[in-house]
């Protein structure tokens, strides 16, 4: 499949969250309270209103949360008025129709889409770890039928330490590389 086209050309910061100057600042019974303006990833701003209760008292109401930022991300942007949903600079919309599968959970891992050779070596790992161990079909059919698929999924993940413990030591990027590829 062809790539999406390129990256977001909007402007970037330095990193998600950079402080912006000059701060806000809200007038409030003759006081006047700054407030730092923090510009997001793709050069959004926001203003920073976690000091506000502590400095003033106040809280804010944003009905539907329609113009609130709950965290800063330099990994994805979202848009809902304008319809813009990007990971990692990507369109979404890109990524579904010029990406398959295996290339989007590259990009999940490693942050950047894989060029032809880091696809190659990736398809390859994924196809040497995807054999599971024969018990684990027991492990599967211990589940009621009718049981939520997002629980077996989370059983089943933490179950295959059991069965790979070759593989357990955070701290050993090979080790976490090969149960990432097993997963």
């Amino acid at each position: 499949m062809s790539a999406p086209t390129a990256k977001s050309d909007l402007p970037k910061t330095p990193w998600p969250g950079t402080y912006a100057d000059p701060p806000a600042s809200l007038q409030l019974n003759g006081e006047s309270i700054d407030l730092p303006v923090i510009v997001g990833s793709e050069g959004e701003r926001a203003v920073d209103i976690s000091r506000l209760r502590a400095s003033t008292g106040l809280i804010t109401l944003d009905e539907g949360y329609v113009n609130t930022g709950s965290t800063t991300s330099g990994i994805t942007f979202l848009n809902g008025e304008k319809g813009i949903l990007r990971y990692r600079g990507y369109p979404i919309e890109e990524l579904a129709e010029r990406c398959d599968f295996i290339e989007v959970a590259y990009l999940l891992i490693y942050g950047e889409l894989p060029t032809s050779d880091e696809l190659n070596t990736f398809r390859h790992s994924l196809s040497q770890h995807s054999m599971i161990h024969e018990d684990m079909r027991s492990f599967y059919n211990g589940f009621p039928r009718d049981a939520h698929p997002m629980a077996i999924v989370g059983s089943v993940v933490g179950a295959l330490s059991t069965f790979y413990q070759d593989s357990l030591d955070v701290r050993d990027p090979d080790q976490v590389t090969v149960s990432v590829h097993r997963l």
